[in-house]
C-alpha cells in the first residue's frame, strides 16, 4: 500500500527549470539550458552539471533572484493534485537538485511534508558561484531513504515521480516509478508513463490506498507461469529485432569508414592541389618578374634608339616616300615635279651623310638580346605554370569526384544509422515490456514465498501440538513408533 510520494521539482512539480530562469537573469541561460539538458539526458553526471551552472551564476544578485522564483508558475495540475492526494492520507515531498529558493516556497504553498534540496552559497547580498546541499554529492534514493526511515516506511509504501536521469535512482527504489512527461532514459525504467503536462493525471494511480497494486501501472499478481510464457514469447521476439538492429549498426560503420577513408583521400588530394596552385602563384611571379625587366629593358631601348638620330633618319624617310608617292599618283606640271624630284633628292643625300652613333647602336642590340632573353623566360615560365595550373584543376577535378562519393557513403551512415535507432527502440520497448514482466514475477515469487512461509510455521505450530499430545500420552505409557519418537525429537519436545 502506497503512503509516501516523493516530486521532482523542476519540469514536475514546477513549469520551467529554476536554474534557467535565474541564468535568464544574468543573460546566460542558453549555456545554463545547454549543460541542463545535457545532465537530464544522463550524458553528465548531476554533481558536475550543478556545479558548473551554479559557478556560472557567480555575482548574480539574491533578492531578484527571490523575486524570479515567486513568478514562476506551478505546473498544470499541481495544486490540485497536490491537495487531493494530502486529503487521501498520503504524505508527500520534494526531491530536487534545485535549490532551496523555490523548494521553501513549494512547500508552504503545497502544503508538502518534506522539500530536500540543494542551497545557493550568497555572500553581499550576491551568488559567490557556490553550492552545497543533500543532492549535489548524493543521490535522490539516499533523500529518500531518509524520509523512508523518518516515516517508518518501506521503499514498497513509495511512489516517485521524476523526468530526468537524475530521477533515475528515486524511482527504480520506489515500488512504484512514475515517468512524468520524461526524457527517454528515464522512460525505459518507469512502471508508469504520463505524457501529458498536467498532474491530475496521477490521481487515478492513487485513487484507492488499500490497493495493494495499480490498474493502470499493469503490476498486478498474474500467475506465475502465465507470466514466464509471456516473457519467453517476448524473448522470441527480440532475436529479429536485434539481428536487425546490429545489421544496421554495422552497415552504418561500414559507411562511416568509408567517408572517413574518402575524406581522408579528399585532403591528400587538396594538399596536392594546394601544393600546385601555391607553385603556379610562384612561377606566375617569375613571369610577372621577367615580362617587368622585358619591358624595362624595351623602354630603355626604344629611349636609346630616338636618342641615336633614328627619329631624325624615319622622319626623313617618311618624307621620301611621301614625296615619291605624289609624284607617281598626282598630275603635276613641269615645274612642280621638278621641285619635288630636287627635294626628294636633296633629302636622300642629306640621309646618306647621316650615320647612327656606332657606341649607341652597339649598346642598342645588347638591349635587344637582353629584351629577347627576358621574354624567353617569360614564355619559358608561362607554360611551367599552364602545366602545373592544369595539375593542379586535375587535383580540384579529383576533389570533386571523391566528394561525390564520401557525401554518398555519409547519407548511407546517416539512413543505416536512424533506422538502427528506430530498430533499437523496437529492443527498447521490447525489454521494457521484460522489465516489467520480471517485476511482476519478483512480486509473485515474494508473495509465494511468503505464503510458503506462513504455511510451513502453521504446518511446524500444527506439528509442535501434536507432539505434545504424543508426549502427554508417551507420559501415561503409550508406546511410541519411529515416526513418533522422530516428530518428538524435531520440537525438541524430549
Amino acid at each position: 500500500m502506497i503512503k509516501l510520494i516523493a516530486f521532482d521539482l523542476d519540469n514536475v512539480l514546477i513549469d520551467g527549470e529554476a536554474i534557467d530562469e535565474i541564468g535568464r537573469l544574468m543573460g546566460i541561460e542558453d549555456k545554463i539550458a545547454d549543460i541542463t539538458q545535457k545532465a537530464m539526458e544522463g550524458k553528465i553526471d548531476f554533481e558536475t552539471a550543478i556545479r558548473e551552472r551554479v559557478a556560472l551564476l557567480k555575482g548574480a544578485p539574491v533578492d531578484e533572484i527571490k523575486k524570479t522564483m515567486e513568478n514562476i508558475q506551478l505546473m498544470e495540475g499541481a495544486k490540485e493534485t497536490i491537495e487531493e492526494l494530502k486529503k487521501r492520507g498520503y504524505k508527500i515531498a520534494t526531491i530536487s537538485g534545485s535549490f532551496e529558493f523555490i523548494a521553501n516556497r513549494l512547500k508552504d504553498e503545497l502544503g508538502l511534508d518534506y522539500a530536500f534540496s540543494n542551497i545557493l552559497h550568497e555572500e553581499n547580498g550576491v551568488l559567490t558561484g557556490e553550492v552545497s546541499g543533500p543532492l549535489v554529492t548524493g543521490t535522490k534514493a539516499d533523500v529518500l531513504k531518509d524520509i523512508i526511515d523518518m516515516e517508518n516506511v518501506s521503499a514498497e509504501e513509495c511512489a516517485a515521480v521524476g523526468d530526468g536521469a537524475n530521477d533515475i535512482s528515486m524511482l527504480e527504489l520506489a515500488k512504484l516509478g512514475i515517468a512524468f512527461n520524461a526524457k527517454p532514459v528515464l522512460r525505459e525504467i518507469a512502471d508508469v508513463i504520463i505524457e501529458k503536462r498536467d498532474l491530475k493525471d496521477l490521481l487515478p494511480l492513487f485513487e484507492d490506498k488499500n490497493t495493494e497494486d495499480v490498474e493502470v501501472s499493469k503490476l498486478h499478481e498474474d500467475n506465475f507461469d502465465t507470466l514466464l510464457n509471456e516473457k519467453r514469447e517476448y524473448e522470441k521476439k527480440l532475436d529479429e529485432p536485434i539481428k536487425e538492429r546490429d545489421a544496421l549498426n554495422k552497415e552504418a560503420n561500414q559507411q562511416r569508414e568509408l567517408r572517413n577513408e574518402l575524406n581522408a583521400s579528399i585532403k591528400e588530394n587538396l594538399d596536392k592541389a594546394i601544393e600546385y596552385r601555391d607553385k603556379r602563384d610562384e612561377i606566375n611571379k617569375e613571369v610577372k618578374k621577367y615580362k617587368k625587366l622585358r619591358d624595362q629593358t624595351n623602354e630603355e631601348l626604344k629611349k636609346l634608339e630616338w636618342a641615336s638620330g633614328k627619329r631624325d633618319i624615319i622622319n626623313i624617310e617618311n618624307e621620301i616616300k611621301r614625296i615619291d608617292k605624289t609624284i607617281e599618283t598626282q598630275v603635276l606640271n613641269i615645274r612642280k615635279e621638278n621641285e619635288l624630284v630636287k627635294k626628294a633628292t636633296d633629302l636622300r643625300k642629306k640621309l646618306q651623310d647621316m650615320k647612327e652613333d656606332e657606341k649607341i647602336q652597339k649598346e642598342a642590340l645588347e638591349l635587344k638580346k637582353l629584351s629577347e632573353s627576358h621574354h624567353e623566360k617569360v614564355v619559358e615560365f608561362s607554360d611551367e605554370a599552364q602545366v602545373t595550373h592544369e595539375s593542379m584543376l586535375e587535383y580540384f577535378k579529383k576533389i570533386d569526384d571523391v566528394r561525390t562519393k564520401a557525401d554518398e557513403a555519409h547519407n548511407k551512415f546517416i539512413e543505416a544509422k536512424d533506422n538502427a535507432s528506430k530498430k533499437h527502440e523496437e529492443v527498447k520497448e521490447i525489454l521494457g515490456h521484460i522489465r516489467k514482466i520480471n517485476k511482476k514475477l519478483d512480486k509473485v515469487k515474494s508473495k509465494k514465498r511468503s505464503r510458503d512461509s506462513e504455511a510451513t510455521m502453521k504446518k511446524n505450530s500444527e506439528e509442535k501440538a501434536h507432539a505434545e499430545d504424543i508426549y502427554q500420552k508417551f507420559k501415561d505409557g503409550k508406546k511410541l513408533n519411529t515416526d513418533e519418537l522422530m516428530l518428538l525429537q524435531k520440537h525438541n519436545v524430549i
